[in-house]
């Protein structure tokens, strides 16, 4: 109900036989009873120019509509009935911005893109195409900073079709990538189909990139407070930039002491609550001094707050814990992470933290845990050089009843 709220606020100032129209018009063309030549003349006679925030609202009231139907479109072709119509007004942002970060680094990708281009028509050198790979793999952290990240932020503004649909085009393509520097590090390296994959993700890149700065960027500036933007910093740091440098993250002391106090009353209020639901079920806490230093009568020993914390951040796992609500209520802060998690996860649905390509099967163990058919599902992921173990596990409380799920991942590649 709050997510649709929030949706009819942003909605209001836009016209809505403008988005109705566009549906129509996209509609008759996906399924096949346009062409694409008269959709695109019935797009320009009936509708005009579009701006970023009015597509993506009318993609977001697709989804309302019929949520699958995200599954099934080709983000590739998804903008072609707009060809020529959108409007988009510049915004010149300050060095550090988060959406300036993404930009910044779209400009690192297109550099080396048209390196490899001029190596593209040249004789085969292995050293040469190896360097740009090596760098361009990394560009996996731009996807990682906006799956967990952006659309996470975009997702609390109630818009989750748009990102839904392009986390596919993002994975498609960091595959991509990955297929081709695996090709070139192979001790026979098949230049054709290497060629090849290079000339199908140098279109995949640079047609993503293009929908990342007509769609993506401009809605999340006018979607996302800057406010919000800067509550991203800390997380986008935490996940890491693509070949582009980034200012320290200023302090803000303007009022730490009314900070202070406001985090004293939190964790005094905290403790309180955590006394009394340990002492309910027979447990205490033994000490009045600071909230780190509280001894917590724990199931088996003894453990103050900053033990616990210490312990988690320490763990050679990965742990997450979702709700029996399907919310992500906490990590593990180890430094070393199978996959890359940030503060922008705490708090949102688990369906919005997988790629569509794999939700389903969360969806179902989650499921079949909440029903009591089962209790464990056990994965491993083997590629070359990588081994990762991964379990769900049903979290259940003395009563048998379904509170939540915890995920625990291992790489095993070293056992």
């Amino acid at each position: 109900m709050e997510e649709n709220n929030r949706r009819n606020v942003t909605f209001a100032s836009l016209d809505q036989e403008k988005l109705k129209r566009m549906l129509e018009i996209k509609q008759l063309y996906d399924n096949n009873l346009l062409e694409l030549e008269e959709a695109r003349k019935r797009m320009k006679a009936e509708v005009g120019t579009i701006t970023p925030e009015e597509y993506a609202a009318a993609e977001q009231l697709l989804m309302d509509e019929d949520p699958d139907e995200c599954k099934n479109e080709d983000v590739r072709t998804m903008m072609d009935v707009f060809d020529g119509l959108f409007v988009n007004e510049e915004k010149s942002l300050p060095y550090g911005h988060t959406i300036d970060a993404y930009q910044r680094e779209n400009k690192k990708m297109k550099e080396l893109l048209n390196q490899a281009d001029e190596l593209a028509k040249k004789p085969f050198i292995l050293n040469q195409w190896y360097e740009i790979f090596e760098k361009m793999v990394q560009y996996k952290v731009h996807f990682s900073r906006k799956q967990n990240q952006l659309y996470s932020a975009l997702e609390r503004e109630g818009f989750d079709r748009p990102t839904t649909t392009m986390w596919v085009y993002d994975d498609y393509i960091r595959d991509e990538i990955n297929d081709a520097w695996e090709l070139l590090k192979k001790e026979v390296v098949d230049v054709d189909a290497f060629l090849k994959l290079y000339a199908e993700i140098a279109v995949d890149l640079r047609d993503l990139m293009e929908k990342e700065e007509m769609i993506l960027y401009p809605t999340s500036l006018k979607l996302i407070s800057e406010e919000k933007m800067e509550e991203l910093k800390s997380g986008d740091r935490e996940i890491g930039f693509f070949m582009i440098d980034m200012p320290e993250l200023e302090l803000d002391t303007t009022s730490s002491i009314d900070k202070a106090t406001a985090e004293d009353n939190t964790s005094s209020d905290f403790m309180s609550d955590l006394a009394a639901l340990l002492a309910k079920h027979g447990h205490k806490i033994e000490s009045d001094a600071d909230s780190e230093e509280k001894v917590l009568d724990v199931a088996e020993g003894k453990l103050t707050l900053e033990q616990i914390n210490l312990l988690y951040q320490h763990l050679p796992v990965d742990i997450s814990f979702v709700d029996e609500n399907e919310i992500v209520k906490f990590y593990t802060d180890t430094k070393h992470r199978v996959f890359p998690r940030s503060k922008g996860v705490i708090g949102r649905e688990v369906r919005n933290c997988h790629p569509p390509k794999s939700l389903y099967l969360v969806e179902e163990i989650i499921e079949k845990f909440r029903s009591g058919e089962q209790s464990k599902a056990e994965f491993w992921i083997n590629k070359p050089g990588v081994f990762i173990y991964i379990i769900y596990v049903a979290i259940r409380d003395k009563n048998g009843k379904f509170r939540g799920v915890m995920e625990m991942m291992q790489d095993c590649t070293h056992i």
